[in-house]
């Protein structure tokens, strides 16, 4: 009773005031100062992987990097152009619209009105200044220019895309795809928490301590992402993350506290019942807490500035979750816990009988869930399994790829002008980037292959005609623009890239000496994203089942509880995985979950969901195996002891699951295609974890395996240290 964690939360007991008002101090400073730095947005170079990458680099290092654009159609309201007059007008808006665009510090240049094929629309592409990332802050200003030439000619309808329209529309469907989300999320959770308590109050706790965490944690992840990047979505995994373990951890604390409280019948203090809550649940909040951040860690290894804003904001919000749990709450346990007794003696006092506490007895329906386990360990370890290893067999149709842009949601607007202007203009739709670098003295060579390499792309059906060569200053870099007339997603883009990478560079560029070349653009980029991610996988994989590994042991000093933890973990993730298959990668949940199938499954998702759901399922491993170990620490047969721990955890499990589930699955009603794909795979790994994994295969595995669960350890030697807190039936704290 003298560990860390028992420390901390006597202090917080003993100074409930001090320590509730330090904890609103620290969060009120974590967002003080996070918003006096700022945040450190993720770069365009920060995003470069794989070849393409590399040719964006080296096409910047010469000044010729690719600009974001915005694209104007100017077209009639009736739909066509009735006669040449009309053409005149449109061809007036849109030397007025590029008078106007010129004016603007933040355009690099207009280029020449284009009329698409068939005469109805007339372009305008406006290039941006400065970084790609940026241009969507930068966009308001051309939509102002192109709104007030609309308004002056109201016969005409100018609509505005691009890259940069499209980020930011994106952005605000994100965010009020948040807001519905939280809508969702908060009231589904209160009323979960008022079921599991029967107390506002107390189901107020985990929520408010919940909030206050991610408030803290997104104060904290502006500081942090002045060491790593912030790629955009470190808030969107803050909320996610941080609502479901900072509620899991403050209900696992609240449980253990209140069964506490109903065993020992008031005849222990509030501040002793918190104490021994904290060696008992806080140890295991701890150990789980850092399981999921040495997990989340591993995401690191991938090399990619997405998935290091995932982990830094996924490790911040859990520590400060685990901070959270270990210093306010024990504080507000006691501060209510005092209230408690107050009302008591008042009632007493009246003559009242005392109101019962709630504890963790595990009732008829956890005994029934139980039961197939207990009776028939073996056969539903076999059943279970060979159910989970079904839903794998999808995984062997699993097709990865980058969500491009044109798997946005046509519910932004400048999505449908985009789909309007790939339409009017096909050649305008995907850009080849052919990158070369090479001495000076070679300049005329380069140019001379690049040209070579443009007269086969012009006979190949694949490219559309009007390359375009630029050569640096420094004539070290040169860039040949090939144009491709199908959508980026399509097979057909990316062969073109496929006939360019292997069969034309080679025969042209590749053939001069020392010259360093390369393909970028957006079939490029979405090409070499899954690639590299691919290359990254084993190591990301192999670090985290040696991290799950390691922890388990460190955490129950059983070799075999480790290997357990690996398998069971891989096999929910690959059964989670494989329903994703079957759902996203077909057409018939479309109308269901409303969304538009691409036939693919998003290139971040698998291994996010690999190492998300490794440190959440540490959350039900720790807590259960925690209390299947402290029973035989008291000298109960393992085999009693695993029925016993699981009894008296599934409910606060299955309580913590729901509430889990229940945010993740808030983010299956978002419009972007990847949230929805991550929403729906770790609601259905949590749950998979929570009511298969926990409560039919884990069980059935211990009870096959007896006394050999805790190999290499003994837990009844360790009992016979303590025959007297066993005989009276109190809980033994391994406070190692």
């Amino acid at each position: 009773m003298n560990s860390l964690t028992v420390r901390v939360a006597r202090w917080s007991a003993r100074h409930p005031w001090r320590a509730i008002v330090g904890w609103l101090v620290f969060v009120a400073l974590c967002l003080v100062v996070g918003g006096a730095v700022g945040t450190n947005s993720a770069k365009t170079a920060d995003y470069r992987v794989g070849e393409a990458g590399r040719a964006e680099a080296m096409a910047a290092e010469g000044h010729l990097e690719r600009r974001s654009t915005e694209q104007v159609l100017i077209s009639a309201r009736s739909g066509a152009f009735d006669k040449q007059a009309d053409k005149q007008t449109a061809e007036a808006a849109a030397r007025d619209l590029t008078a106007r665009m010129k004016q603007l510090p933040e355009v690099a240049g207009v280029a020449r009105p284009l009329w698409s094929g068939d005469g109805r629309i007339l372009m305008v592409e406006v290039s941006l200044k400065g970084e790609e990332r940026d241009a969507k802050d930068k966009v308001d200003a051309l939509v102002a220019q192109t709104a007030a030439v609309q308004k002056s000619r109201p016969r005409l309808l100018l609509e505005e895309t691009g890259s940069p329209s499209v980020s930011k529309g994106v952005d605000q469907q994100r965010s009020d795809d948040l807001a519905l989300s939280e809508a969702i999320t908060l009231p589904v959770t209160l009323i979960t928490l008022l079921i599991v308590f029967g107390s506002v109050v107390m189901a107020a706790v985990p929520l408010l301590l919940a909030l206050s965490s991610i408030a803290a944690a997104i104060g904290l992840s502006m500081v942090a992402s002045h060491l790593s990047p912030d790629a955009g979505v470190g808030t969107n995994v803050i909320l996610m993350i941080g609502l479901a373990v900072g509620v899991d951890y403050t209900l696992f604390h609240l449980k253990r506290e209140r069964e506490e409280r109903a065993r020992g019948g008031g005849r222990l203090s509030t501040e002793a019942l918190v104490e021994l809550a904290a060696a008992t649940s806080g140890r295991a909040v701890v150990v789980s807490g850092m399981a999921v951040v040495a997990s989340t860690a591993t995401l690191y290894l991938a090399s990619d500035v997405i998935f290091s804003s995932l982990a830094t904001g996924t490790i911040v919000v859990v520590l400060v979750a685990v901070a959270s749990s270990l210093t306010a709450l024990p504080a507000l346990l006691v501060v209510l816990g005092k209230r408690a007794e107050r009302r008591a003696r008042r009632r007493a006092e009246r003559g009242k009988p005392a109101r019962r506490t709630r504890g963790e007895g595990g009732g008829r329906i956890w005994a029934a869930l139980l039961r197939p386990a207990a009776r028939h360990p073996l056969a539903t370890l076999c059943v279970s399994v060979l159910a989970l290893l079904a839903l794998v067999l999808p995984l062997t149709g699993l097709k990865i790829t980058e969500m491009s842009r044109d798997t946005h949601s046509r519910e932004i607007p400048a999505m449908r002008v985009y789909d309007r202007l790939n339409e009017a203009f096909p050649e305008q739709r995907v850009t080849h980037d052919v990158v070369v670098r090479a001495d000076a003295s070679r300049t005329q060579e380069v140019t001379g292959a690049l040209r070579r390499l443009a007269g086969l792309a012009d006979r190949d059906p694949l490219f559309a005609d009007g390359s375009l060569i630029r050569t640096s200053a420094d004539h070290r870099v040169s860039v040949l623009r090939l144009k491709v007339p199908y959508l980026g997603n399509s097979p057909q883009a990316y062969d073109s890239l496929d006939h360019l990478r292997h069969d034309y560079l080679p025969a042209t560029v590749g053939r001069i000496e020392g010259a360093e070349y390369g393909v970028s653009g957006d079939v490029a980029r979405y090409a070499d994203y899954p690639a590299h991610q691919n290359g990254k996988l084993p190591l990301v994989i192999g670090a985290l089942l040696l991290v799950t590994f390691a922890m388990t042991v460190y955490a129950f000093r059983s070799v075999v509880l480790g290997l357990i933890g690996v398998v069971l973990n891989l096999l929910s993730a690959a059964a989670a995985l494989g329903l994703l298959v079957l759902v996203f990668q077909g057409t018939w949940a479309e109308g269901l979950l409303d969304f538009h199938s691409t036939g693919s499954i998003g290139s971040r998702v698998p291994l996010f969901l690999f190492v998300i759901l490794f440190g959440l399922s540490m959350d039900y491993q720790v807590f259960v195996v925690s209390r299947i170990r402290e029973a035989a620490l008291a000298g109960v047969p393992t085999q009693q002891a695993v029925l016993d721990g699981l009894r008296t955890s599934a409910s606060v499990v299955t309580s913590a699951a729901v509430v889990m589930t229940t945010v993740f699955v808030s983010f299956v009603f978002l419009h972007i295609i990847e949230m929805k794909q991550i929403g729906f795979v770790l609601a259905a790994a949590v749950l998979l974890d929570a009511f298969v994994v926990r409560i039919m295969i884990l069980p059935s595995a211990l009870l096959l395996l007896g006394e050999s669960t805790w190999w290499p350890s003994r837990p009844g030697r360790a009992a016979a240290a303590v025959p007297d807190r066993a005989a009276h039936g109190q809980p033994v704290v391994d406070v190692r």
